[in-house]
């Protein structure tokens, strides 16, 4: 009876892996990780341990400024140096060439599913770890020249995930307009500010018109008003506060899909709950993965169980964290 009861919760997790894995699909690929079980091992067991967050610190995020990924650093850090990078790799290269103190990265959105070109950069890197987490409201905002009407608009410029995330108000309102994706919301605003083109209009954060002198044409031209976005906030060590449990942990499961199962009713039976499941190709042989699989407990999550999870030997504790929501 135990074992048909396990088999039953390994199966229902792993339908919501097969869902995930759909999502991701509509990201691009990017650079794949290969991690071995022993390396994995070898690397956990050496990872650098900071006692509390750095005061002061200098937060590396996806630029230019006017981006989400500024809003979340910022809603996290109460001061610092904010420096915007052009991509997510030379922010997350900053940390581990010691030039940032952190890094700020989109993981996950509500529409658009897991920022998967994202993802793989962080399995990739071997020095890496997540301390924290900010989850933000997304309300995506059509911007143009000032002068521009929505009939003027041929081409939209925005980041992957807002032009995902605007699909069904586009096909209402311009259904023949183009789309070109940019590397952030922000580079798309700065893009049309620059271009002095009235048929051109930008998806970006309402903040972004006023910092690049657009006009505002639609507001909120996502699907759904509850659409938010998970960041991660990256460290070159991982976070222990003494006295103080974390409430959620990531780690990365790199095996054959064929154990997968096996490793989920393990971490089911730690009485942990299960925040998200994504997996990513490991990119030496069919049939291999790298899951990112992110856990919660509101009561915090003891050291003993996460010793228990890191004996596992496919598995990787990329940090344990707690979380902020705007």
């Amino acid at each position: 009876m135990l074992n048909r009861k396990r088999g039953i919760v390994a199966l229902l997790i792993i339908m919501a892996v097969t869902v995930s894995s759909l999502l991701a699909a509509c990201g691009s690929n990017s650079s794949k990780a290969v991690n071995s079980s022993e390396s994995t091992s070898e690397q956990e067991s050496t990872a650098p341990v900071s006692s509390k967050l750095v005061d002061n610190p200098r937060i590396s995020y996806l630029g230019p400024e006017g981006t989400y990924t500024e809003e979340a650093a910022q809603f996290f850090f109460s001061n610092g140096d904010f420096q915007p990078k052009e991509t997510v790799p030379d922010a997350m290269a900053d940390v581990a060439e010691g030039k940032a103190d952190y890094a700020v990265i989109p993981q996950e959105n509500t529409l658009g599913g897991a920022v998967t070109d994202y993802i793989d950069v962080l399995i990739a890197q071997k020095d890496i770890y997540v301390v924290g987490e900010v989850i933000l409201p997304i309300n995506q905002t059509l911007m143009a020249l000032p002068g521009a009407s929505i009939d003027d608009i041929r081409t939209i410029y925005s980041h992957a995930q807002g032009i995902a995330q605007s699909a069904e108000w586009r096909k209402d309102h311009l259904p023949d307009a183009a789309t070109q994706e940019m590397d952030s919301t922000a580079a798309a605003a700065s893009f049309v500010s620059e271009s002095g083109d009235k048929t051109v209009a930008a998806i970006a954060a309402p903040g972004a018109a006023d910092l690049y002198g657009l006009t505002v044409l639609a507001e909120n031209v996502q699907v759904t008003d509850t659409n938010k976005t998970r960041f991660y906030v990256l460290a070159s060590s991982r976070l222990e506060e003494e006295g103080k449990a974390q409430t959620h942990a990531v780690f990365v499961a790199s095996c054959q899909a064929n154990r997968i199962d096996d490793i989920i009713v393990e971490i089911h039976d730690t009485g942990l709950e299960f925040v998200t499941i994504h997996d990513r190709p490991e990119g030496s042989q069919l049939g291999s993965y790298n899951y990112i699989i992110e856990i919660e407990d509101e009561n915090g999550i003891s050291d003993k169980i996460l010793t228990e999870l890191e004996a596992i030997p496919e598995l990787h504790c990329l940090g344990s964290f707690n979380v902020m929501e705007k």
